[in-house]
């Protein structure tokens, strides 16, 4: 199986991943495009297919850390082990470009992706309620050290 790791060309590419992105996520949980200009956004290509995406704050407030903003794989891919390699080569891309801690956040009741983070190694380190306005719910923030 051919897995390549793809940096997205912003703008020109922006249609299409905020059409990706909205195929993964119901509204409200889907960004913006200008949202999207904000991020370093990868695609992940198995067999050329696009099967997921990435989006990486390399300017956290504090230095040395990477937020995770988004990671996604498409409904129809989901459930083939496809999100642990997604989550695997976040994780090396931030030790390659010498972060020395990884953080993101999901909704509570996103058991997938805080399972998966969990498996990942990262760390719950709290929660903040009324993050997510529809509907409202608390988001986990997950840290892990590099």
């Amino acid at each position: 199986m051919k897995t390549e790791f793809r940096k997205v060309g912003l703008p020109k590419e922006l249609r299409s991943l905020v059409s990706f992105d909205g195929k993964v996520f119901a509204a409200p949980d889907r960004f913006p495009a200008s949202d999207w200009m904000e991020y370093e956004s990868w695609w992940m290509l198995v067999r050329g297919v696009k099967v997921g995406c990435c989006a990486f704050a390399k300017d956290h407030p504090r230095k040395g850390w990477l937020y995770i903003a988004s990671t996604a794989i498409a409904r129809r891919h989901q459930g083939r082990g496809f999100g642990t390699i997604l989550k695997s080569w976040e994780i090396a891309y931030a030790k390659f470009h010498g972060f020395r801690r990884v953080v993101t956040h999901s909704r509570r009741s996103n058991a997938a992706m805080i399972a998966l983070n969990r498996k990942a190694g990262f760390q719950v380190v709290r929660e903040i309620g009324h993050y997510y306005a529809e509907p409202d719910e608390s988001a986990v923030v997950m840290e892990l050290k590099l």
